[in-house]
């Protein structure tokens, strides 16, 4: 689907694929080693397989020679992403050579997409294991013991893995992510998740609370509540007699300690409402923060995309959201050079973007993705030289509304929740302010988890500089 996406952050890992491995532990038999790719909820679901696993005796590794069970989650959104874990699982396939009784398990979206050619042709893998499956690993993981090639790629409108603790895995202690729903029911031409991922189906409200609570007990300070469009949430309990929005649940989360941060992602513009607007008011804990993909600026282009909106509906959202959050960080995804796209639709994105002055933005080239509506019914027909040079202004554009946004904040003070220390030197830590801007500044005596009031005083185009204040 998409292809070339830009690095946001200096600090911050969002928006880039890349892999996460679990903490080396020596209180399981067997081990496995766990890498994932793509999104947040390709993460947060590594670590409700490592849940799974534990109950099976199976603790995490660092080291992949060490395993008897390696897995890769898997992403399908791009290319690239694709590319990156064939050349794993070939390199892998060199190691299992030398480990006798090693097994190799592809899960998430590429396996429900490209089991067949995984198993048979390539012969890459031992195991292929659908998003919804997970819970039949112990006997998927029998059945290849066995010497069975085994797969698992059934959609459910019903699994939400609600009742299962997840396994933080390389996390930092302070932020986590909860998963609120899975599946989605938005059919975006361009996007292979509602086939991979399944129908849009709510999870308990009670057990989301339940998760992010314990996850502040744990001494955690920030939850990001996720979904493919976490406006669509609603629960109804089995009764009947009992009913949860999302604004709803945002509150209920807030609720639990004003200490915990909480964020949100994603939005559809055709969803979010004012209710969720006016809870963020409500409640300091809830970050002013909204990423709100727009894909395209052109009316045409959205139509062929079916993203249910026009450009003047969008525009009215970003204006309804100022007027209520009037400090709200906005962010976005940009799709450059979709299928019949002209420069006059080009420069449609262009102006928008001129409007909305985004924060930060997620900004690719469109590739075609097997399997989705826009593979089906339309010609991938803008040569790649054209889809790289409009991402190329798309990306320069937003260059300068970047640091356009971080100018304004310098002189400004805000309140920070420290993450780590910074990528570039032991002595700066780094944090998010309410935005979502990642604020580095020096150390102190200040540790991760603590809120510290920052005050800007200099900035890159990615990066505001500050100084602790009393």
């Amino acid at each position: 689907m998409l292809e070339e996406v830009t690095k946001v952050h200096d600090e911050s890992r969002q928006g880039e694929a890349f892999a996460t491995q679990a903490p080396d532990t020596q209180t399981y038999s067997k081990k496995f080693y766990i890498e994932s790719y793509g999104c947040a909820m390709n993460f947060n679901d590594s670590e409700i397989v490592a849940s799974i696993l534990n109950k099976e005796g199976y603790g995490p590794t660092r080291n992949v020679e060490e395993a008897s069970l390696i897995l890769i989650n898997t992403c399908s959104i791009r290319e690239k992403a694709e590319q990156t874990v064939r050349q794993r699982l070939t390199e892998f396939r060199h190691i299992k050579k030398n480990t006798p009784g090693m097994l190799i398990g592809v899960l998430g979206c590429m396996a429900e997409r490209l089991k067949a050619k995984l198993l048979e042709e390539e012969k890459l893998v031992d195991m292929v294991v659908g998003p919804d499956a997970y819970r039949s690993l112990p006997s998927l993981i029998a059945e290849a013991e066995g010497g069975q090639k085994s797969v698992n790629v059934l959609l459910s409108r019903e699994e939400t893995y609600g009742d299962i603790n997840p396994v933080r895995l390389d996390n930092n202690g302070v932020t986590s992510f909860v998963s609120i729903m899975r599946g989605c029911n938005n059919m975006c031409t361009f996007c292979v998740v509602p086939f991979t991922r399944g129908r849009e189906r709510s999870r308990d409200a009670y057990s989301i609370v339940r998760e992010a609570r314990e996850l502040f007990e744990k001494g955690y300070r920030e939850v990001t509540l996720l979904g493919q469009n976490v406006d669509s949430y609603y629960w109804n309990n089995e009764s009947g007699d009992e009913t949860v929005t999302f604004a709803q649940l945002l509150e209920k989360v807030a609720l639990i300690d004003p200490l915990l941060r909480v964020r949100f992602s994603t939005s559809h513009p055709k969803d979010i409402t004012d209710e969720v607007l006016f809870i963020m008011i409500k409640y300091e804990n809830i970050c002013n923060y909204i990423h709100l993909p727009v894909q395209s600026g052109s009316n045409r282009v959205l139509q062929l995309m079916n993203r249910t909106y026009t450009r003047e509906w969008y525009k009215k959202k970003v204006t309804r959201i100022r007027e209520i959050l009037p400090d709200c960080g906005l962010s976005t995804d940009i799709i450059c050079g979709f299928c019949t796209e002209t420069e006059e639709d080009h420069q449609e994105t262009l102006d928008i973007m001129e409007f909305a002055h985004y924060d930060l933005a997620y900004m690719y080239f469109y590739s075609e993705r097997p399997g989705t509506l826009a593979a089906r019914r339309y010609q991938d027909d803008i040569p790649e030289e054209v889809k790289k040079r409009r991402l190329s202004e798309v990306v320069a554009l937003h260059r300068r509304h970047s640091e356009e946004s971080m100018k304004k904040e310098i002189g400004k003070t805000y309140k920070v929740l420290v993450e780590g220390r910074s990528k570039k030197s032991d002595e700066q830590l780094f944090g998010r302010n309410d935005q979502n801007k990642v604020i580095v500044f020096p150390k102190e005596n200040f540790k991760k988890g603590d809120y510290v009031m920052v005050k800007v005083e200099d900035c890159t185009s990615g990066t505001l500089i500050g100084k602790a204040v009393i």
